[in-house]
């Protein structure tokens, strides 16, 4: 394992670590604890009765003079603020970003340059389309928002979990944004783009189909937060201390490797369990296995800003790591789980204009149209001062003359607010850049002011065709499931046919194979003649590890103690996550009196939640259900291509044939190396060969 991971550290179970950086220092002034304290309204007066309204006798009418019922029932009306118009649904954790070496010579941003050094942070990871009620596996576009708290102020560093943008101009998000969501008139369908409006829109905007390809890989049915790579998509620029500035664009890779759910899996588990991602990162974090991101930068000189055969400020397009490298500079981690989701989620502000000095802006246009588009939605959601909320203020100390708004926290006492003044010796002051003050880059800028888009943008299929080459092939067969999912979907004839049409231009087979599926003609010409593959862009050449993968033990009385306690030890020795599922809550107990706590029953879950299961079998107070429970979960682990583990006493749940070739199965009978050729099974995750 890496031996920058935390994964090789010894964590108390459930444990949250102290408070030991200075925001969370600042947050536990705002942190009110309620428990065993005296019930009282928000002006602080006691209350005696919380149950029942004040009335003209118990069968009367009730009365205005209620205050206390008044500020209860009108503050709940009212305590929903507006939801994001996207990212609606998402959840964040704590963390913070150790620096592995010093980048001071492309740039003097501060959490940069030492290793070692430590900054606090906070996250907030989403989905795009869905409001905010929707579920975590939908098939969507997927963001990462980091806050770090530096010394020189916020720093917002905002990713997507694919490297191209479905727009290469600001102007056009409202209209993609606008297709891609629920239809006006019905409101439906929730959390999908499977609909009319927005592969219409794709048919009829050919920049999108690179990121909708992205999409409907398995990049776009993520298996958990903790398995999210995430690009910046936007070229930035690092500056130095001497002036010289480079483009920069920012990924985050996982420890834990790229993994995804299947399609089948996604769909189920948005029934199931609707809050599976926030659930997943939430146990990692208390169980003491925290989420690891590598963060890497990728940095082309200014000189070299024409040299490739793509232009480096397209955000519809990646920057191929093998023709630029990706650096690995530090690691985030996440320790420490929010304890108020409404304050510490739904009200964090993210914006691509936080920035500090020695990080600035590229030309890129859809970056300078994020500069803007940010922070004017955190003030609509929520309100002008919305910098001085807890998540959202600064760990250095902030001076400006900017004064009251709605919301106001701070009591500013000097009495001069304005720039340029004697009275107060003209403070707050401003600061040089060799100070600290922070300097736009002196870009040059040529050119007449046109609405238009650079020649240079206009290539849409060849990264796409490239992306499409270097998937594996369970990878491309999986896109194609997800384009015929999501275009059967589509009921208008002319717009499936206007995809598939389009779709000829990133491979030929891929759109007839598609056209056959969705009932269209087969389009006319064939993809663009280019043969590049970078196995960067496949999952297939991704980490893999059996830590944190979950197991659902089934399992009845009468089981083999030893036997299943020897390898529940080896399982939590290796960092597996158990599950015990039985018929009852309760306790289940073994031949020699083995007890073990049941988690679940078959009823209260199901296989879709597991990544691998271990049958054990036994005995149940009605074994026909039981029996029909546990082949239903193993049956269907089996169809979904998971390792599964059969103690001596579950052989019957899963017998050979010669139709199945039992691929990722490991019998315990007549194994002494069960435990170890479990876990390594376990690590492998899906088995594709399977029969």
């Amino acid at each position: 394992m890496d031996e920058k991971s935390s994964r090789n550290q010894h964590h108390i179970k459930g444990k949250i670590p102290p408070a030991d950086n200075i925001k969370q220092e600042q947050l536990n002034q705002y942190r009110i604890q309620n428990t065993g304290k005296p019930l009282t309204t928000n002006q602080g007066i006691k209350v005696s009765n919380d149950s029942e309204t004040l009335k003209a006798g118990v069968r009367g009418p009730s009365l205005h003079e209620d205050f206390h019922y008044f500020e209860k029932m009108t503050h709940f009306v009212q305590e929903e603020e507006p939801e994001r118009v996207v990212h609606a649904r998402g959840y964040s954790a704590h963390g913070e970003f150790e620096c592995y070496q010093s980048m001071s010579h492309v740039t003097k941003a501060c959490l940069f340059q030492q290793p070692g050094k430590k900054t606090p942070l906070t996250v907030r990871f989403s989905t795009v389309q869905g409001p905010r009620g929707s579920y975590d596996t939908a098939r969507d576009l997927r963001c990462l928002g980091v806050k770090f708290y530096t010394e020189e102020g916020n720093y917002d560093l905002t990713m997507i979990a694919m490297p191209v943008l479905i727009n290469q101009d600001p102007m056009k998000f409202p209209d993609v944004i606008h297709a891609y969501q629920a239809k006006s008139d019905d409101d439906i369908p929730t959390a999908t783009g499977a609909h009319d409006h927005f592969w219409d829109y794709v048919a009829n905007n050919p920049e999108a189909l690179h990121m909708t390809t992205w999409v409907m890989s398995p990049r776009g049915i993520l298996r958990s937060y903790r398995m999210m790579e995430s690009w910046s998509i936007n070229t930035y620029l690092f500056v130095n201390d001497q002036g010289v500035a480079t483009f920069v664009r920012f990924v985050w890779k996982p420890v834990l490797g790229v993994h995804s759910l299947t399609q089948d899996e996604a769909i189920k588990l948005g029934g199931i369990d609707p809050d599976f991602h926030r659930k997943d990162l939430r146990e990692a974090i208390d169980k003491g296995f925290y989420p690891e991101y590598e963060l890497g930068v990728q940095l082309i000189p200014m000189e070299d800003e024409f040299k490739f055969d793509f232009d480096i400020l397209d955000p519809a397009k990646f920057w191929p790591e093998e023709l630029i490298p990706v650096q690995i500079i530090g690691k985030m981690t996440l320790n420490r789980n929010i304890e108020n989701y409404h304050t510490e989620s739904e009200q964090v502000a993210f914006s691509p204009a936080n920035v500090v000095p020695g990080i600035d802006f590229s030309n890129d246009p859809v970056l300078q149209g994020r500069i803007i588009a940010y922070h004017a939605a955190q003030v609509h959601r929520i309100g002008t001062n919305y910098q001085e909320l807890p998540i959202n203020k600064p760990v250095c100390p902030f001076t400006n003359n900017q004064r009251r708004g709605p919301m106001r926290y701070r009591i500013d006492v000097d009495q001069v607010n304005y720039h340029q003044n004697s009275l107060a010796n003209n403070t707050p002051y401003t600061t040089p850049p060799e100070q600290g003050g922070f300097e736009h880059y002196p870009q040059r800028v040529d050119g007449r002011v046109v609405r238009g888009r650079s020649e240079s943008f206009n290539d849409f299929f060849s990264q796409t065709r490239i992306f499409w080459n270097s998937l594996s092939p369970i990878e491309k067969q999986m896109t194609i499931e997800a384009f015929s999912f999501q275009l059967g979907k589509v009921k208008s004839r002319s717009v499936r046919q206007q995809n598939v049409d389009l779709l000829v231009n990133v491979d030929q087979e891929l759109a007839y194979i598609v056209a056959d599926n969705i009932g269209v003609d087969r389009p006319q010409g064939t993809h663009v003649p280019v043969e590049t593959r970078y196995p960067s862009l496949s999952q297939e050449n991704t980490p893999k590890y059996a830590v944190t993968q979950k197991v659902g033990v089934l399992i009845g009385n009468g089981f083999n103690g030893q036997e299943v306690t020897n390898v529940l030890n080896f399982l939590k020795k290796s960092g597996v996550f158990i599950e015990i599922v039985s018929e009852k809550l309760g306790t289940v107990t073994g031949s020699d009196g083995t007890t073990l706590k049941v988690h679940h029953t078959f009823l209260t879950s199901s296989p879709y939640l597991y990544d691998t299961l271990y049958v054990v079998g036994g005995k149940a107070g009605f074994q026909a259900k039981f029996n029909q429970d546990l082949t239903y979960f193993v049956q269907t682990a089996y169809a979904q291509y998971k390792p599964i583990g059969i103690a001596s006493t579950g052989q019957s749940y899963l017998l050979s044939s010669d139709e199945n070739n039992l691929a990722g199965v490991v019998f315990a009978n007549n194994n002494p190396n069960f435990s170890t050729d479990y876990v390594n099974a376990i690590a492998h995750q899906r088995f594709w060969n399977r029969t």
